[in-house]
């Protein structure tokens, strides 16, 4: 059984760090790409960044780049996304998102087969 299990979520000042990650199960996790997406409330889920298999490429959406980094650790099984200099706007629940069918990374959240709970990130003024 497929599980992601997110954590690390929690309320941060503007301008702060805070680092989520996610934890994979029931799959061979260094076989398939990862991703993060976030979902405001009132708003459609949009992607964040994504890792292929080996983690030597990475994709950003521009909104997060240069803020935000992507890694895998492929022997825990876990996904991390630091987040630096975080923004208000970056208030929403993050999940993570297993693409089972490639070892590529995608921006496409209809390109993930598994999603995880998701972990809320608040980011006050």
């Amino acid at each position: 059984q497929v599980r992601l299990v997110e954590s690390g979520g929690g309320l941060v000042q503007a301008g702060g760090s805070l680092r989520v990650s996610c934890v994979a199960s029931g799959f061979t996790f260094s076989s398939v790409a990862m991703g993060w997406f976030r979902q405001a409330p009132g708003k459609e889920r949009e992607f964040v960044a994504t890792i292929m298999w080996s983690g030597r490429v990475v994709e950003y959406a521009d909104c997060v780049k240069d803020r935000f980094t992507i890694s895998r650790d492929n022997a825990k099984n876990t996904v991390y996304l630091q987040m630096n200099s975080l923004k208000p706007e970056d208030t929403a629940v993050y999940y993570c998102a297993a693409r089972l069918r490639s070892v590529y990374g995608s921006g496409n959240g209809n390109e993930y087969d598994h999603w995880g709970q998701g972990t809320q990130v608040t980011v006050s003024h």
